[in-house]
């Protein structure tokens, strides 16, 4: 029987994961506004095969601007730029739930699958930090959990809106001089504790029913909200247990909804660094971490846990006494895994700071084609991912060497396709084309069935 096949996307930043990589002769130190630089990573991770292009993003400036590229050109505009240089792969943004309106982004995200075909995802966050509040007239971050419940409803009004047209709406009759029916376009007429919204959508019904739907948080509430909305849940995880226990928990949760769980898939990051050989890939990895300014990341690890930055010592070991996760009304998970990694293996902060710098938190690896392709099928085999979201350390160069090296070896080992046999994101994931619940549930229209609207959140969102 032919082994069941893993799911990879390209986790793309200017000029790499690593926050060296603009210091490397050979990068382009103004590659993160720069489109023909997100062209070619486009079209060379789709000759790959990979299951799709991934963008994060935020409404803030992120860190100092003399520690890295910092400039994040907006990502559903720049994905549908590269929906034009590309055929099969999926192309997924970030877009936060605090800092948009479901009106503005639901349409975004349908005219994005309208022009790429059905090969659009959202990733759904929650944004923390002051910096982003003031940046909306917020004096500082909404509580974590308020967050949450703003997403949630976020997504159920998203998701009517998305199904406010039939996707037999349109007949384009010319002779009687219809376009669409109108009883098959409706109001959502929405009423909740977040938002008030009217409908119909101005785009009709997206190719994909839904864009796929993705995840990126770790926390009790993250995890809660991933069991309920995501199919996709992108997630750091440094070592083999910690990425069972992850696994093992979302997926039980899924499942507690009513969820089928193979209908989540779980994928964390991985930051590879390749070489020839070992030594080579050590000594580039080296390199990288001797490139990173320790002043200024020291003030970013500072901002994570919350702390004045002249509390941190690059010789010693992280304070004793850091907040509790309670007090931290931020990016909780990052904040617990930076502190465990830290205290697990008695790290100084200049080591810490080197562990970060190359992927921030996310596991890093260093080796050679055939240890990394051993490493993602130890960790898929074992239980701990459905597949992974390749973060390369340097761009171009990390993603290339990966397509051409890595990629290859595991469609010899039968566990990823040697061509693509969908056309949308949610065919690559072997996800269905969720039903239209506005409509497949309130009337006996010829040829639709469905779930009541009851199911529109607590069930599969997508």
């Amino acid at each position: 029987m032919p082994r069941k096949q893993l799911h990879l996307n390209a986790f793309l930043m200017s000029t790499g994961h690593h926050e060296a990589s603009w210091r490397l002769p050979e990068s382009h130190a103004e590659a993160d506004s720069d489109l023909e630089h997100y062209k070619n990573l486009a079209r060379i991770a789709e000759r790959g095969l990979l299951d799709s292009l991934f963008l994060a993003d935020g409404p803030v400036l992120m860190g100092d601007p003399g520690r890295r590229p910092a400039a994040k050109l907006e990502p559903t505009v720049l994905l549908t730029a590269l929906a034009g240089v590309t055929e099969r792969i999926g192309l997924i943004a970030t877009a936060s739930t605090s800092y948009n309106e479901p009106y503005n982004l639901a349409r975004r995200f349908a005219s994005l699958d309208h022009v790429s075909g059905g090969r659009a995802g959202w990733n759904i966050v929650t944004t923390a930090g002051a910096d982003a509040a003031r940046n909306f007239g917020l004096d500082d971050t909404p509580l974590h959990h308020d967050r949450y419940r703003r997403a949630a409803e976020f997504v159920e009004v998203s998701t009517k809106l998305w199904d406010s047209w039939a996707d037999d709406a349109v007949v384009a009759d010319k002779e009687a001089g219809v376009h669409a029916l109108a009883d098959r376009v409706r109001t959502i007429a929405h009423t909740g504790e977040f938002f008030r919204v009217h409908g119909p959508l101005n785009v009709q019904r997206p190719p994909q029913g839904y864009p796929l739907l993705v995840q990126a948080g770790s926390s009790e509430d993250g995890k809660d909200f991933a069991a309920r909305y995501a199919e996709a849940v992108f997630t750091a995880q440094r070592t083999l247990e910690e990425g069972i226990t992850f696994y093992k928990d979302v997926k039980q949760r899924a499942e507690a909804l009513g969820r089928n769980p193979d209908g989540i898939k779980i994928l964390p990051g991985i930051v590879p660094v390749i070489g020839d050989t070992e030594a080579e890939a050590r000594e580039l990895d080296a390199e990288l971490d001797r490139l990173i300014v320790p002043e200024y990341a020291k003030r970013q690890l500072a901002g994570t846990l919350k702390l004045d930055p002249a509390e941190l010592h690059l010789d010693r070991e992280l304070p004793e006494n850091l907040p509790d996760e309670d007090e931290i009304e931020g990016a909780k998970s990052r904040y617990t895994l930076v502190v465990e990694l830290a205290r697990r293996e008695k790290l100084t902060v200049r080591q810490l700071i080197g562990r970060l710098g190359g992927g921030r938190g996310h596991r890093t690896f260093a080796g050679t084609a055939e240890q990394v392709a051993d490493t993602i099928e130890h960790w898929y085999d074992s239980g701990a991912a459905d597949g992974f979201n390749i973060m390369p350390a340097v761009l171009p160069s990390g993603l290339e060497v990966f397509v051409e090296r890595v990629v290859p070896v595991l469609q010899e080992r039968g566990l990823f396709r040697t061509e693509y046999t969908g056309a949308t994101l949610r065919e690559h994931y072997g996800l269905p084309r969720p039903a239209n619940r506005l409509f497949d549930t309130v009337d006996t229209h010829e040829g639709h069935t469905g779930i009541g609207l009851a199911g529109l959140v607590g069930a599969n969102a997508g």
